[in-house]
């Protein structure tokens, strides 16, 4: 995660759309740290 606090969820979102861009997969641990830092980013989308 980024230094600064105001990058999380940019950094969360950007991780995702990477991700699902490129069909890469995630196992069960980075799928569930990525849910748990996205209940922080309730206004983000992932496009």
């Amino acid at each position: 995660m980024p230094p600064t606090a105001t990058y999380h969820c940019a950094h969360v979102t950007g991780r995702v759309e990477t991700k699902l861009r490129w069909s890469l997969t995630a196992d069960d641990r980075e799928r569930d740290a990525l849910l748990g830092l996205a209940e922080d980013c309730p206004g983000a989308t992932v496009t």
